[in-house]
C-alpha cells in the first residue's frame, strides 16, 4: 500500500467531492479549521447548567411554604430525634425534587455548623428500582462513611497513644484509665474495619444486605433521611417490602435514627400500600401544586439572570416559555428546558439575541425529541399495531378503524413470524398509543352499524416511520398495501 496521501473520491447526491483528510484536520494559512467558523460567534450562555433540571438554586421562587413545612419536621434531626416521614405530591416540574434537596443542602450545612450527627441520602428510584440495590446502595454509602470515621479514629487515637507514653497525664480528661486501654480500642476499630467489605449489586439473599445496612446504618450515631424520588416506581415494581423495612427499623436500632422522605408524581400510589405501611410512613404529606404563568415567569427569570450574558434575550422569550409550559401543567422542566433549548438554537445559528422565532422552534424540536424517545421504547407489539396505523395513513386512508389496523397487523405479524395478538388486546395497545399522544383514538356512533374507533397519527409520519425502521425487526418489512373495505357511513 502506498505511503503517499491521496483525495478520496466521494460520490454523494450527485456530485463529486475530493476529501483529503488533512485539509479537514489541519488548519492553512488562508483556510479555517473545522470548529474555527462554530467558535467565531459570541457565546449566548453565561451557565447553561443553570437551566437543567438537576440544577439546584439557592433560591426557590413560590415553593416557600413547602420548603419552610418540610425544614419544620427535619429540625428535629439537628436535636438529635427522630423526624417524622415525609411524603411529597406534586406534578412532573412543580419543583419537589429542587425543594427537597434544597432543604437537605440545609440541613447538612447546619449539622455540620452544630456538629449535629445528620445527614441525607438520595436515591433515584426510577434507576434503582428494587428493594436489594436500594438496601446496598445505602449499606455502600453508610459502609464508606463507617471506613472514613474508623480512619479518622484511628489517627486520633493513634496520636493520643503516643502523647500518653510521654505523659500519662494525656488520659486524665478522655475515656481510657490506661495505655491498654486505648489500644484495645484501636485493635477492635482495625478489626471493624477488616469486616466491613461493599455489599454486591447482586447475588446475596434479601434479608443478608438488609442486615449490612442495618448494621452499617446503626455502627455510629447518626439521624439519617433517605430520600426516594420516584418512590411510586419502587413500589410498582417491588412491592412494598423496602418501605415496610425502613420505616420499622427504628424500633430496633441502637445508636442511630432513620427518616424517609418519599417523592412521588402519582397522587394515588399509597393507595397499594400495606395499611401498616401506609401508617407509618405517610406521616406527614406536603403537596407541590402546578405553577401558574406568572410564576413560571419568575422562575426564568430567576434563572436567566445566571444562566445567560447580560441583553441575549428579548422581551417575548420568556413570556412565552412560561405560556408554552403552563399549558403542560404548569412544568418548571419543561419551561427550563424550552428556554436552554431556544438559547442553543441561537448559539447555533450564531445569532446574539434569542427571540420568539428561537423559543417556537424549541418547542417543536423538544417535542419531536419525546415522539422519537416515546417510540424507540414501545414494546415491539406496541410498534407493529402503531407501524399498521402508519401503513395505512401512508395510503391515504383517513379515519382508520379498528378492524383495518387489525388487519394490517396481522399480516405484518405473519410476515415477521411474531405471534398475533386477539384483536381486543390490539384495541388495548391502540388506546395506549393514545393515552401516550402518539395517535388519536376517538369512539363515534355509526348509527345501527355500533359504534367503533376513529384512528388517526398525532406525530409526524416520516419521523416515526425512521424511528421504527431503526428496530432490526421492523426494518426488514417488505411494503404493505392495505385492503381497505367498503365503509357504511350515515
Amino acid at each position: 500500500m502506498s505511503d503517499e496521501r491521496t483525495p478520496r473520491d466521494r460520490r454523494t447526491a450527485g456530485r463529486d467531492f475530493e476529501v483529503d483528510l488533512d485539509d479537514v484536520l489541519e488548519e492553512d494559512d488562508e483556510g479555517e479549521g473545522l470548529f474555527d467558523n462554530l467558535l467565531s460567534g459570541e457565546p449566548i450562555f453565561e451557565n447553561k447548567e443553570v437551566l437543567r433540571p438537576s440544577y439546584t438554586p439557592d433560591e426557590l421562587p413560590h415553593r416557600t411554604d413547602q420548603i419552610n413545612n418540610m425544614a419544620t419536621i427535619l429540625v428535629a434531626a439537628l436535636r438529635g430525634e427522630t423526624p417524622s416521614n415525609i411524603l411529597i405530591y406534586g406534578k412532573t416540574g412543580t419543583g419537589k425534587t429542587a425543594s427537597a434537596k434544597f432543604v437537605s443542602q440545609e440541613l447538612q450545612k447546619t449539622s455540620q455548623r452544630y456538629d449535629v450527627p445528620s445527614e441525607v441520602q438520595y436515591i433515584n428510584c426510577e434507576v434503582t428500582d428494587t428493594q436489594y440495590r436500594v438496601l446496598a446502595q445505602l449499606a455502600n454509602t453508610f459502609i464508606q462513611q463507617n471506613r472514613d470515621w474508623i480512619d479518622q479514629r484511628t489517627d486520633e487515637l493513634a496520636a493520643l497513644r503516643e502523647r500518653a507514653r510521654d505523659d500519662p497525664t494525656a488520659l486524665l480528661e478522655t475515656e481510657f484509665e490506661d495505655l491498654q486501654a486505648v489500644q484495645a480500642r484501636l485493635d477492635s476499630l482495625e478489626a471493624d474495619r477488616e469486616e466491613m467489605d461493599d455489599v454486591p449489586m447482586t447475588g446475596w439473599p434479601t434479608d443478608r444486605v438488609y442486615s449490612e445496612f442495618f448494621d452499617a446504618v446503626d455502627y455510629v450515631e447518626r439521624v439519617a433521611v433517605i430520600m426516594l424520588d420516584e418512590i411510586d416506581k419502587l413500589v410498582e415494581k417491588s412491592g412494598d417490602d423496602t418501605l415496610y423495612n425502613l420505616s420499622r427499623m427504628n424500633s430496633e436500632l441502637g445508636n442511630s435514627r432513620v427518616s424517609i422522605i418519599g417523592i412521588s408524581n402519582d397522587l394515588k400510589f399509597t393507595d397499594f400500600l400495606d395499611p401498616r405501611v401506609k401508617s407509618s410512613l405517610g406521616e406527614e404529606e406536603i403537596v407541590f401544586p402546578p405553577y401558574d404563568a406568572n410564576q413560571l415567569r419568575d422562575i426564568l427569570q430567576h434563572r436567566s439572570e445566571v444562566a445567560f450574558k447580560p441583553d441575549v434575550l428579548s422581551d417575548d422569550v420568556i413570556p412565552l416559555c412560561a405560556a408554552f409550559a403552563a399549558q403542560e401543567h404548569g412544568d418548571a422542566r419543561r419551561a427550563l428546558d424550552l428556554l436552554r433549548t431556544a438559547g442553543e438554537l441561537a448559539e447555533r445559528d450564531q445569532e446574539d439575541l434569542v427571540t420568539e422565532a428561537h423559543v417556537r422552534r424549541a418547542q417543536d424540536k423538544i417535542e419531536l425529541d419525546r415522539v422519537v424517545e416515546v417510540v424507540r421504547t414501545l414494546p415491539t407489539q406496541s410498534k407493529l399495531v402503531l407501524y399498521s396505523i402508519m401503513v395505512l395513513e401512508k395510503n391515504g386512508v383517513h379515519s382508520i378503524n379498528t378492524g383495518e389496523v387489525y388487519n394490517i397487523y396481522k399480516r405484518l405479524c405473519e410476515e415477521l413470524d411474531a405471534d398475533v395478538l386477539t384483536q381486543r388486546r390490539v384495541t388495548d395497545l391502540i388506546s395506549e398509543l393514545d393515552m401516550l399522544g402518539i395517535v388519536n383514538a376517538v369512539v363515534v356512533s355509526k348509527g345501527r352499524y355500533g359504534r367503533t374507533k376513529e384512528i388517526s397519527l398525532s406525530v409526524p409520519i416520516e419521523e416515526t416511520e425512521a424511528v421504527l425502521r431503526a428496530d432490526s425487526r421492523i426494518g426488514d418489512i417488505e411494503d404493505i398495501t392495505p385492503f381497505v373495505q367498503a365503509r357504511f357511513d350515515n
